[in-house]
């Protein structure tokens, strides 16, 4: 057990390969990340077939669509849908006193294992937690992803709806992850019924200003890499 979790059923290695890949295909679609995609899909043939099949059909898809396509579907789908929102805290805790105090145990998670994020980065964005997990430490980057399991959750079952792409991204980062239990599920349930807490005062005095979303780019990761 990790805690209270449940181990991980992939390698090491092969939760490095998953989880850097969900992270970088979750990101914006800029030059970068496409000359990446034959590097990406090489690497999947490592991944157990339920985490690297959906991670070559989004592959598929995404070098078979114009650079500018993929940039306003991706805009479309995280920028403009709250409930597509790739923060993990935004599910639990909305706009709200929490969220920053939420924030924070992010920040000092990756502070604990020296990590140090840049002013415009924002800690609990998904591919900023995957990353991390891949590359600086899986044990406590595992902790998170499965305390916020259900604000991904419905990410998940947000993006399936919408018959989105990256669902086949999240369906990958869904099958590095223990199934779901009874308890889980509950939360899953209740987070879908009541929705994140709209209070949005006092956020500021929680959590830094670099940390706080800013403008209508508010769902965008940041700086990381």
């Amino acid at each position: 057990m990790i805690g209270r979790h449940p181990e991980p059923r992939l390698r090491p290695d092969q939760l490095t390969i998953a989880w850097q890949s969900v992270s970088l295909l979750l990101d914006y679609p800029d030059q970068r990340l496409l000359e990446q995609t034959t590097l990406i899909r090489n690497a999947s043939a490592e991944l157990p077939d339920e985490v690297g099949r959906p991670l070559r059909e989004f592959l598929d898809y995404l070098q078979s669509r114009p650079p500018e396509e993929l940039a306003a579907e991706y805009v479309r789908t995280f920028d403009h849908q709250k409930k597509c929102c790739l923060f993990l805290t935004y599910f639990t805790s909305g706009d709200t006193r929490k969220r920053g105090i939420a924030l924070l145990r992010f920040k000092q998670t990756y502070l604990r294992s020296g990590l140090v994020l840049g002013p415009d980065e924002l800690p609990d964005h998904l591919s900023v937690v995957l990353e991390y997990a891949a590359t600086t430490d899986q044990r406590l980057g595992w902790k998170l992803l499965l305390d916020y399991r259900a604000g991904f959750e419905l990410l998940r079952l947000a993006l399936a709806e919408a018959s989105s792409p990256w669902a086949l991204v999240a369906d990958a980062l869904r099958a590095t992850l223990p199934p779901l239990r009874g308890d889980d599920w509950e939360a899953v349930v209740q987070l879908a019924e009541q929705g994140p807490p709209e209070e949005d005062v006092g956020l500021e005095a929680f959590a830094p200003p670099e940390y706080m979303p800013v403008g209508s780019d508010q769902y965008g990761r940041g700086g990381y890499r």
